[in-house]
């Protein structure tokens, strides 16, 4: 009997009520055991999309992409967090849904067709695909290696809607109002486009609603960097998931031949839609030599987005080099030294990539933000994480962000200096860590205690927007001490004098103020850090 067939049986002998056991407690069971009992079920999708399938057979339909299962799926699918409703507006039709089939432990045709590569032109293959492909990103943002805690949409409710063929454009977005994701189709030479059958713009819409539930307040802000840093945390959860894909790394170094500025392949997203309706073969390109002062005029979010994505996936290669540069060293050293191979190498740049570049995200502020605020967070994590940093690894991304224009010459020497990582803020009335945590009401009290220290208007009237305790880890998979995240906002009324507000000017407007705490536990010194 074939290993395969031996897990088969396995899932198929487990009752439910075991399965619900070892859901309990799937945090702690290895990858290979949560897919033989189940806890995680394969699902077919595209690596990239249909036409870098065609074009590139060793990177066409994933057959071991894996997805967390729970006990409540249903047909849809629909799980905890999303529900496929395969909506044609155009047309005006209803698509029967994929079909949970409890005795396979998997979704099918109703038909009871398997939905995998053979199937892909059935509407039941894209709504797994679609609904598989953000239940595996959600899991990882969720992560320690991430956010390290549950996400909240920026909407009332938990489902996030999914419309895998919403109707005829050229076109794919997250709409808040809808509680929706909506993928459109197109047609090119004879040949029917789903967007949604590009992982790519799945995760890059995706990105978009997880943004929108950590930091709501961004839609409000008129700063085109801000709408720009949500286009890049798009590109970003596309090239990091892509990234995260066993098969298609190894794809990309036999493409790249261990060069990761040379490899198309890695840096090109969505090259099906690009190449149909911008005719070339991405719609945007994360290798690129943009900065800021190239976009200092521009007010499109996803031309300004490229600075900060080109500035990460310089991060990556440098990344990388200093992976190569480190066993190249140990070799001149001790040529019997253990090494790693070049693939491994690219992994642990992944690995450490993912912590660089999600966590910060807990210390954005609340209702503006600049790609100047992105790096600052960026090696403060950096700084919390790995505050020895014998590698070098912040003054590389510092390198890269000055490079960039994103941050300044000057910014170099105070950010590189010798500094304790915990600045203990004396702040005037001492609050514990247990009971800011504890609710709303208990983080409000410590605000309104603290107004002063916080340079939290004396009459603002401070609404707490979230409050979630993290637990996080570093790349090696050491558990972090827990964070309190802690998010709090208020709104001023200013007057806008001046010529420049035209016939507005005199006219008074509410902004928002605000600002990002996170809170660290007792044997971290209870600092507070913003």
């Amino acid at each position: 009997m074939s290993r395969a067939s031996g897990r088969n049986i396995m899932k198929q002998q487990l009752t439910l009520e075991t399965r619900k056991k070892l859901y309990s407690a799937r945090r702690l069971l290895p990858l290979d055991v949560q897919k033989e009992t189940g806890i995680r079920i394969p699902v077919n999708v595209y690596f990239k999309d249909p036409l870098v399938a065609k074009t590139n057979p060793a990177a066409a339909i994933d057959k071991n992409f894996l997805v967390p299962w729970e006990p409540g799926l249903k047909d849809g699918p629909t799980s905890a967090r999303f529900a496929v409703v395969d909506y044609d507006a155009t047309m005006g039709t209803l698509a029967p849904p994929a079909k949970w089939d409890q005795k396979r432990h998997t979704f099918v045709a109703p038909n009871g067709e398997a939905l995998d590569e053979h199937a892909t032109c059935l509407p039941q293959f894209r709504q797994l695909s679609v609904w598989g492909t953000v239940q595996h990103t959600l899991d990882f943002f969720e992560s320690g290696f991430a956010l390290g805690r549950r996400i909240t949409w920026g909407f009332e409710g938990n489902r996030l809607i999914l419309v895998p063929a919403a109707g005829y454009g050229e076109n794919a977005y997250y709409d808040r109002k809808s509680k929706s994701l909506q993928f459109y189709w197109f047609e090119r030479d004879g040949q029917r486009i789903y967007t949604c059958h590009s992982s790519d713009i799945v995760n890059h819409e995706f990105g978009h609603a997880v943004l929108d539930g950590l930091r709501p307040y961004y839609f409000e802000s008129i700063l085109s960097q801000t709408a720009g840093f949500h286009e890049f945390l798009g590109d970003l959860t596309a090239i990091l998931m892509a990234f995260r894909n066993n098969d298609f790394r190894e794809t990309v170094m036999v493409e790249s031949a261990g060069d990761l500025a040379s490899g198309s392949l890695l840096s090109s997203l969505a090259q099906q839609f690009g190449d149909a309706v911008v005719g070339q073969p991405y719609l945007r390109s994360a290798r690129n030599q943009l900065t800021m002062q190239d976009v200092a005029s521009e007010l499109r979010p996803h031309l300004v987005s490229q600075v900060l994505t080109g500035a990460m996936f310089d991060i990556i290669i440098a990344l990388l080099g200093k992976y190569k540069q480190r066993q190249e060293d140990r070799l001149n050293a001790d040529p019997a030294a253990k090494t790693s191979s070049l693939a491994q190498m690219f992994w642990f740049t992944i690995q450490r990539m993912q912590m660089m570049a999600i966590q910060p995200l807990d210390l954005l502020p609340p209702c503006d933000v600049t790609f100047r605020d992105y790096a600052l967070a960026v090696l403060r994590a950096e700084q919390v994480t790995n505050p020895t940093d014998p590698n070098g690894y912040q003054a590389m991304m510092l390198d890269v962000f000055i490079k960039r224009g994103i941050l300044g010459e000057a910014d170099r020497a105070p950010l590189l200096a010798t500094a304790a990582v915990f600045d203990r803020p004396q702040l005037a009335i001492f609050h514990s860590i247990d009971s800011i945590g504890a609710s709303r009401g208990g983080a409000y009290r410590f605000l309104d205690d603290n107004r002063r220290d916080l340079f939290i208007p004396a009459t603002a009237d401070v609404v707490v927007a979230e409050i979630a305790r993290a637990s996080k880890l570093t790349t090696e998979a050491r558990q972090m001490p827990d964070q309190i995240v802690v998010q709090y906002i208020w709104r001023e009324e200013v007057v806008l004098v001046g010529d420049r507000f035209g016939r507005f000017a005199g006219e008074r407007t509410s902004m928002p103020c605000g600002a990002n705490s996170r809170i660290g536990p007792k044997r971290q010194s209870r600092s507070l850090v913003t």
